[in-house]
């Protein structure tokens, strides 16, 4: 962001919502392991923000994990779910409180890297006992977002932020769904800092349609390849049956480009429940590509309805302030995502407007 803009950005602050954002309750537990009961963990902890049951009973829950990069790329050998990727442990036990408090069907979704084949065959790929998964509740469903799937057709979802693009053409399971859950992993990330409830949601574009071999007029329902040309550095339009950039001539950096292409997703498919996994988890990045990356073993669980404010907790217990600017870690080369989140009226990074029920930040602090 150049000075001219943060003070532009900074003026018009109180019509942009930063003092009005709104806020809720965020959750916090410490937990050192994934062989803890980590269904007895989590059951206090949505109770603690408002309870399951009347969010979820008699509706279909869609749960974005977080199994960004391929498989077979680990870090020192490591299972996924240790390092970079949602843990299964704690996907199953999601799924089952799910279930108990009423949800009518359950829909797993990521957008696997590289593939528009069976969501389940990636997770098997990644090492995940799917059938344990599909006991852990009734109704659980797969879906690979990265292609169209198993829908005849896109949806069309559109951005309340417009930075970037004005509506996205997405799996139709992120638009046909009551309840909208964000799977995180507490972990830095290259490009924007922080990859958490928010960043998450980068990688619902599909690549048939935002990849770098995507069609140029239509999808290409095999992808093979990622999101580098068309998102990160705007070298190509998506494909020409979605919509363009509104302004193609926009800075190419990418951070500047992903944060704002984040909050315009968020602001097009809104997230209901937030859940940042740090029980283990790495530092440095967002996966094993990345060098300088370390284990780390943070031991705790976040859980908030609102994603800035479930961010913002997150942020400032990995030892950082949610209101950081670029400049200053972890945003050193990038704009704060969570702050032109806030801007854009979605949720709060004043951690003095968030209520922390269990752990406080304090106590649950990990400096990455």
């Amino acid at each position: 962001m150049t000075r001219r803009e943060w003070l532009a950005l900074i003026s018009a602050a109180p019509a942009l919502g930063f003092k009005d954002a709104p806020t809720a309750p965020v959750a916090v537990s410490k937990c050192p392991s994934y062989d803890e009961d980590l269904t007895a963990l989590l059951a206090p902890m949505f109770d603690r923000i408002g309870g399951l049951d009347g969010l979820v009973r008699g509706k279909t829950v869609t749960i974005k994990l977080n199994m960004t990069g391929s498989p077979g790329l680990r870090f020192q050998g490591l299972p996924l779910g240790v390092t970079h990727y949602s843990h299964p442990k704690m996907v199953a036990s999601v799924a089952h409180l799910l279930g108990q408090a009423g949800a009518r069907r359950i829909r797993f979704v990521e957008s696997a890297w590289g593939t528009g084949g069976p969501l389940n065959e990636y997770m098997l790929d990644s090492g995940w006992n799917v059938r344990s998964l599909m006991r852990a509740a009734s109704g659980i469903e797969f879906e690979n977002t990265n292609a169209i799937g198993s829908y005849r057709d896109y949806a069309r979802v559109k951005s309340a932020s417009g930075h970037i693009y004005p509506a996205f053409d997405l799996n139709r399971a992120y638009h046909d769904t009551d309840v909208f859950v964000s799977m995180a992993k507490l972990k830095n990330h290259e490009t924007c800092g922080v990859t958490l409830a928010l960043k998450n949601c980068f990688g619902i574009t599909p690549a048939s349609i935002y990849g770098d071999d995507a069609g140029r007029d239509e999808p290409n329902e095999n992808p093979s390849k990622g999101r580098l040309d068309v998102c990160h550095l705007g070298k190509r339009q998506p494909s020409r049956n979605a919509p363009g950039e509104l302004d193609p001539s926009s800075s190419r950096e990418q951070g500047y480009r992903v944060p704002r292409i984040t909050v315009d997703l968020v602001s097009a498919r809104p997230i209901d429940l937030s859940i940042v996994d740090g029980i283990e988890t790495m530092a440095g990045g967002e996966g094993p590509w990345i060098q300088g990356i370390r284990m780390v073993k943070p031991g705790v669980v976040i859980v908030g309805a609102n994603p800035v404010a479930t961010d913002a907790v997150a942020t400032a217990i990995m030892g950082y302030s949610p209101r950081a600017t670029r400049g200053t870690a972890p945003f050193t080369n990038c704009d704060n995502t969570m702050l032109l989140a806030e801007a854009a009226g979605i949720g709060t990074t004043d951690l003095n407007r968030i209520e922390v029920r269990g752990v406080s930040i304090a106590d649950a602090m990990y400096r990455f």
